[in-house]
């Protein structure tokens, strides 16, 4: 399985970016797959998820400004990220899942998402 990300950037606060995921080895909607992020000094959190049913679940701080998708023809994971604050500053990753239990062992290299105010 291969993850990998693309789509980061350095934008000003307010602006927009969407971040991609080309997956190999792997079937979008199999299982569980999602967008995580890292900022320096700070533990991984999760940003936004398809669960294996393909609901979508997101952190309270992007609700209503993130919205993933998924083109299954591509096998590709979409973030669209819009009304970006300095606070969302991290490395993005994203994730699949190897089984219902939404668990992630496979996850890309991450691209970075800078935002200035």
């Amino acid at each position: 399985v291969q993850l990998v990300e693309s789509g980061g950037g350095s934008v000003q606060s307010g602006g927009s970016l969407r971040l991609s995921c080309v997956v190999s080895g792997y079937t979008l909607s199999t299982y569980c797959m999602g967008w995580f992020r890292q900022a320096p000094g700070k533990e991984r959190e999760g940003v936004a998820l398809f669960n294996s049913g393909g609901k979508t679940a997101y952190a309270d701080s992007v609700k209503g400004r993130f919205a993933i998708s998924q083109d299954n023809a591509k096998n590709t994971l979409f973030l669209q990220m819009n009304s970006l604050k300095p606070e969302d500053t991290a490395m993005y990753y994203c994730a699949a899942s190897s089984n219902q239990s939404c668990l992630f062992p496979y996850w890309g290299q991450g691209t970075q998402v800078t935002v200035s105010s």
